[in-house]
């Protein structure tokens, strides 16, 4: 197989991952903190390994850099939770498409944050993005739970996008695999502080789903999205990433009998295909052959 078409086959695997962990909000009866407390935790154990096993470099150059990690590792548990909580008050293709609203987020953070110029087409898909997300939430009642984890689908974007923009200077000075290291490290600590100690006493299988969970669908998924990415233009993988939430759904029906209503379909078509128009470059995206 052909390098290009293999870092195809591994990004399309990483996204598939990344949507199959939006069922685990709904096989696990279990807090939001505390899925996510074990998903960091195996995470981090299992990037660390592979960090180890290649003998890359982790040392954090400054204790400021290692104050930032720390409140991005923060951010970062308060994005799972959010996430977990949004697909547990609703459905899978809720909180899915509700937080691949991000990019609206970023287009208008980034401008206030960076001072970066205002352009009309990120107008025009921030508009979009608010249309989709309006079909998506079928009910206005804030009494209910299908509106509540619309919201928290959004404040999972949003927390998101706010971890995309803050970490821009780190990818400068570390991996990216040194990064999400770090991060889910600290995510995991903070979440010992506020996950309920009572919980925390699992029966096997809940164990091995959130290994599941924090190995396959976020070590391995975020290992071989980087990976990928030697390979293939940044764009390209940006675009293939928008089917996270179409794999997700996908799987919610086969696997959950969750079948999304009409109006939920027609505001995630509209996300996603404002979100690919964000992601799509002026130029014809084409795989970076060596």
């Amino acid at each position: 197989m052909a390098r290009p078409s293999a870092a195809l086959l591994q990004v399309h695997i990483s996204v598939f991952l990344f949507g199959l962990s939006g069922l685990f909000g709904k096989f696990l009866a279990l807090p939001a903190s505390v899925i996510v407390l074990g998903r960091t935790g195996f995470a981090a154990l299992a990037l660390g390994l592979v960090l180890a096993l290649g003998r890359r470099s982790v040392r954090l150059r400054s204790l400021r850099d290692g104050l930032g990690m720390a409140l991005l590792g923060g951010l970062l548990a308060f994005h799972w939770v959010s996430f977990f909580v949004s697909i547990q008050l609703a459905t899978v293709a809720i909180g899915l498409l509700t937080f691949s609203s991000f990019p609206v987020f970023v287009t208008v953070l980034e401008p206030l944050l960076f001072k970066t110029p205002w352009r009309w087409r990120d107008g025009a898909i921030a508009a979009l993005v608010m249309i989709g997300v309006a079909l998506v939430v079928p009910d206005y009642r804030l009494g209910s739970a299908t509106t509540l984890g619309a919201l928290w689908g959004l404040l999972s974007g949003l927390s998101f996008a706010l971890l995309q923009l803050l970490n821009k200077g780190y990818r400068q000075r570390y991996s990216a695999l040194a990064i999400a290291f770090y991060q889910d490290l600290f995510a995991c600590l903070s979440l010992l502080v506020v996950a309920p100690l009572a919980s925390l006493a699992l029966m096997p299988r809940e164990v091995g789903l959130l290994l599941v969970l924090g190995v396959l669908c976020t070590a391995v998924a975020h290992t071989l999205f980087i990976e990928s990415l030697a390979v293939l233009r940044t764009q390209t993988a940006s675009v293939i990433s928008t089917l996270e939430p179409v794999y997700g759904v996908l799987l919610a029906v086969l696997l959950l009998g969750e079948l999304p209503a009409l109006r939920t379909l027609a505001g995630g078509g509209v996300i996603i295909g404002a979100t690919i128009w964000a992601s799509w470059p002026n130029a014809k995206i084409l795989a970076e052959t060596d």
